[in-house]
């Protein structure tokens, strides 16, 4: 499974991205897939998922309401729409993917999933 995020970029509070995450090779009948972020001397955090079996994304927290997770039809591209950016919104970001799930993503842990994009930058100023 390869995959490759895009997207990021520099934007001021408030402000809007996409970031895209290109996924092949995947069987893409059972799987998750997960955004997480990493900002400098903080712990890995889970952004958002999904998988086969939700019937809608996750978010955490800290971005409910503001990000949603979204694919094309072929389930090719994944897509995190992140609106009204704040500060400490400025990260890397990844997505993973976890193939042959056939589970709700809601309880896996980043370190469960078995590949990882080479992340993108964030980044939100004030």
């Amino acid at each position: 499974v390869q995959l490759v995020e895009s997207g990021g970029g520099l934007v001021q509070a408030g402000g809007s991205l996409r970031l895209s995450c290109a996924a092949s090779g995947f069987t893409f009948d059972e799987y998750a897939i997960g955004w997480f972020r990493q900002a400098p001397g903080k712990e890995r955090e889970g952004v958002s998922c999904i998988s086969s079996v939700d019937s809608r994304p996750y978010y955490g927290d800290s971005v409910k309401g503001r990000f949603t997770f979204s694919s094309d039809n072929a389930k090719t591209t994944w897509y995190l729409q992140m609106n009204n950016l704040k500060p400490e919104d400025t990260a890397t970001y990844y997505c993973a993917a976890l193939d042959d799930w056939g589970f709700s993503c809601s309880k896996l842990k980043g370190y469960e999933y078995d590949d990882w994009g080479q992340g993108t930058q964030v980044t939100v100023s004030s």
